[in-house]
Formats: structure tokens, C-alpha cells, sequence
């Protein structure tokens, strides 16, 4: 690897072959030296889970000689490839790490429950820059060609720029057919739930077993959020913090008879 370039590590939670990945690796071919490690299957909803009550394989795998990259599968989950990668594969740290490009959104609330962002957070608790990269669409063969220019960009600056301290970032990306994106909003998480509920069936044994299914509400009329940005064709970035102290209650319960 040429040192002079920035290191950059690739992984996301659909799976190391998701056509996502693949077209986020070779947006960063143009930037440095790119080192994926992802997972050797899908892992979306993982939130930041990692292995440990089993045990963990990371393997090189070609899977085009003609693209420049270096490339591990991983047993385990996003949050588990970041960790071997820094602690095993890697000779230094990274100047970059992204996660994605995802495929389906991860705005609002969904950040919480998102491998690809806690890919990111993971880097991020590291003292690496990173960001998370979502796309609109959860569709296995949906269409990245006009997220590029945005990729590219946020890329760009957050190479010459870095990162606050104690943040990531949290980009969500429209889906467009016919028009193009209007540009790039910097924007607050939107206060949206998923109203949930479980589809309670029955398999060919008599055993009971549960789908959980439902649907995004946007209790959040602002258009500063992310929901907004989306809905109004706009790329979202969300700077997303990993110390989840709630501070501005320390003073309030701090006067509780305990």
C-alpha cells in the first residue's frame, strides 16, 4: 500500500457481496488504499452486537482480481469486523472507515437498531472518522448511480476535515427515479417509532411462532430532520453521537431523595 494515501476501511451489514458494498468500494478506490472487511452474510438489524460466545472467522477473499482492494469476510457481525480489522488485518489505523452503502434507510429511530451505523459508531469509539452510508432502497437490486456525486463529496470533506470528536455521521440517501436530488441537508434525527406488532403463526409441527412487522410513524413535524430532508429530496446527514449520557437530565435527577 502506498502510505501516502488514506487508509479506508470498507464494511456495511448486508454482507461483504451486497451490490451496496460493492459500489461503495469503488467510489473509494479514488480516494486511498481501501481495506474491506465485512460480513460473510447479511446482518442487518444487528444493532452493535459482537461475538462472543463464539467463535469468530476473518478470511482473504478475491472476489475481482482486477479491483485494487484488499478484501476479508467475516463471520461475525458489523460492530466484529470493524474490531478485527483495526485489532488484526490493519498495520495502522484507518483515516476513514464507511459503512454501506445500505440498502433501506436508517433515519430516524432506525439508527439504533442499524448495523451499518454501528459499523461506523464502532470506527467512531476508535477514534476513527467514519460515516454511514443508506440508501432509500431495500430492493437487492436498487439502483446507486445518483448517490456517487453525494458519496463522493461527503467523503471529500470528511477526508480533509475529519470529524468532531465523539461523532459520526448518518447519511441517508433518497431513492429517485426521474429527478434529481436537490442537494445536501445537515439535519437532527426525526422523533419517529415503529408501531409494531407480531404475525403469530403456526409451522407444520403445531409450534407457534412469531413475525414481527409494522409501521414508521413520523411523530416530528420539523423540517430540520432527517424524515423531512428525505421526503423532500434531499440527501440527510445526521451527526450522530455514541455517548449516551442524557445531560441535560443529570441536574433533575441528581435531586431525588436517593
Amino acid at each position: 500500500m502506498n502510505s501516502k494515501k488514506p487508509l479506508i476501511l470498507v464494511t456495511n451489514d448486508d454482507g461483504i457481496n451486497a451490490p451496496g458494498i460493492r459500489f461503495l468500494i469503488d467510489i473509494m478506490n479514488d480516494f486511498g488504499d481501501v481495506v474491506v472487511v465485512a460480513p460473510d452474510s447479511p446482518q442487518s438489524g444487528m444493532g452493535h452486537a459482537i461475538t462472543i460466545n463464539n467463535t469468530l472467522y476473518c478470511e482473504p477473499i478475491v472476489i475481482n482480481k482486477n479491483e485494487p482492494q484488499s478484501e476479508y469476510s467475516c463471520s461475525g457481525t458489523p460492530a466484529d469486523c470493524v474490531k478485527i480489522a483495526v485489532n488484526e488485518i490493519l498495520k495502522r489505523k484507518p483515516d476513514l472507515c464507511v459503512s454501506g452503502i445500505n440498502h433501506g434507510s436508517n433515519s430516524s429511530i432506525n439508527v439504533i437498531y442499524s448495523g451499518t451505523m454501528s459499523a461506523a459508531v464502532e470506527a467512531g469509539t476508535q477514534g476513527i472518522p467514519a460515516i454511514g452510508f443508506s440508501l432509500l432502497d431495500y430492493s437487492l437490486d436498487a439502483d446507486f448511480t445518483h448517490s456517487r456525486e453525494f458519496v463522493k463529496r461527503i467523503t471529500l470533506e470528511c477526508l480533509n476535515n475529519g470529524v468532531p470528536k465523539g461523532v459520526v455521521l448518518n447519511v441517508n440517501i433518497p431513492k429517485i427515479s426521474n429527478t434529481k436530488l436537490k442537494g445536501i441537508k445537515i439535519c437532527r434525527q426525526a422523533n419517529g417509532v415503529w408501531e409494531e406488532k407480531f404475525d403469530k403463526r403456526t409451522n407444520p409441527l403445531g409450534r407457534e411462532y412469531y413475525w414481527l412487522s409494522g409501521k414508521f410513524v413520523n411523530n416530528d413535524q420539523g423540517e430540520d430532520t432527517d424524515e423531512w430532508a428525505l421526503e423532500n429530496g434531499y440527501v440527510s446527514i445526521t451527526p450522530t453521537q455514541y455517548d449516551l449520557t442524557a445531560h441535560q437530565a443529570i441536574k433533575n435527577i441528581s435531586n431525588w431523595k436517593l
